[in-house]
């Protein structure tokens, strides 16, 4: 048993076999996989890594599985502590581009615990490889504790995130939420004394959703680093399958060894020269169907754009943030009853309200062109002020 530091957890517990996971160059790969991908060029702090995510979300599960049988607790711990590791470089923010070429997300990891390193080190156990995939991809129960409407992986990042941007929306009682989940007929439910703990976790995923998640700065880095990858790809200059298991700095370094689009993009990142925002405000001016299709046919509606204004298509973006509906549609059980948060919490109302309000989709460019495209955007998606 071995004792780590963690600024948000203070003394994690970490048995001789979750070490030896740990060590792992599987998981030593997410020491170099920053949690919030380019978000460090809006809040310098933000440089915290998937590594210490993954250690903060075992360190809660072992929490929760207190009353789980010997198993449970050991594979629901294995689990968190691997429930990243299929992570593509700069997390979230080339995920969408791996999915495109390889049709896998970070959950498909039943390659990686293949892999002999890993394999070697859980065959040493009693665990079996298919309870560890069925809890990370929720086809298991227990898996809704890792990946659901409230989980524990939410808890963590929103704690650790709220920490290093330094933004203060991050206070959690986190012992007390992960005390009050339950399992009610296969449904991970909050207790009714849980109630004030389960509604600060929302108001934080509200307020760091709007400082921090979607950021327009944010969105812009990232879409920037979206279209240099796809450029990259479609060139055939780099391999999707082997570019997902690269870390933040051999993609970086691959995209500044590159010609053309993805060095100059790269470029620009790194001297935070970015895109400028041509239009960016509430997407309540389209209707769902609309939304859609702009979000389904997106590259489409980039040339469409580009074209009309005259410039490179690749240095017009289209962003429109996904939106959960039914992100605050929370089980909750009281007087033995379950209902949903949103019909308990009158704050919980207000706050699905208030993220409806808040989407907003962008479009970005270079400086230079910003009203020309503005122009274009205006009569082609047919926004009127």
């Amino acid at each position: 048993m071995k004792i780590i530091r963690d600024p948000i957890h203070k003394n994690i517990h970490v048995s001789d076999t979750c070490i030896r996971f740990i060590d792992t160059p599987e998981i030593q790969r997410l020491r170099r996989i920053k949690q919030l991908g380019l978000t460090y060029l809006v809040y310098p702090g933000a440089t915290h890594t998937r590594f210490e995510h993954s250690l903060g979300v075992m360190y809660l599960a072992d929490i929760f599985s207190k009353d789980l049988d010997e198993y449970d607790q050991k594979l629901l711990k294995i689990s968190a502590l691997l429930h990243d590791v299929g992570h593509s470089p700069y997390s979230h923010d080339s995920e969408e581009v791996i999915k495109k070429y390889t049709k896998e997300t970070h959950e498909d990891v039943g390659r990686i615990l293949e892999k002999e390193t890993i394999s070697s080190v859980l065959d040493d156990t009693d665990l079996k490889k298919s309870d560890i995939l069925d809890i990370i991809n929720r086809k298991k129960p227990l898996g809704k504790i890792l990946n659901g409407p409230i989980d524990i992986d939410k808890m963590d990042y929103l704690a650790r995130d709220s920490y290093y941007t330094g933004v203060t929306y991050g206070f959690i009682d986190l012992n007390r939420l992960v005390q009050e989940i339950t399992f009610v007929d296969n449904m991970l439910v909050i207790e009714n004394k849980g109630l004030q703990a389960v509604e600060s976790l929302c108001v934080s995923r509200f307020l760091m959703s709007r400082a921090v998640y979607y950021h327009h700065v944010s969105r812009i880095a990232e879409s920037m680093l979206k279209k240099a990858l796809i450029d990259l790809l479609d060139s055939e200059k780099a391999d999707p399958f082997v570019l997902r298991d690269m870390d933040d700095y051999e993609i970086h370094m691959l995209l500044k060894n590159s010609s053309g689009y993805p060095k100059r993009i790269i470029d620009r990142i790194e001297t935070r020269n970015l895109f400028k925002r041509a239009i960016y405000q509430d997407i309540s001016i389209f209707d769902e169907k609309t939304i859609y299709e702009y979000k389904t046919n997106r590259e489409k509606y980039e040339m469409e754009i580009a074209q009309s204004a005259g410039i490179d298509e690749r240095y017009v973006i289209l962003d429109i943030p996904e939106y959960h509906k039914d992100s605050f549609d929370i089980p909750f059980r009281i007087d033995d009853e379950i209902k949903s948060l949103k019909d308990v919490s009158s704050l919980i109302r207000v706050l699905d309200k208030a993220e409806a309000d808040d989407w907003k989709f962008g479009i970005y460019t270079l400086k230079e062109y910003k009203d020309k495209v503005k122009k274009a955007a205006y009569d082609i998606l047919n926004i009127h002020d």
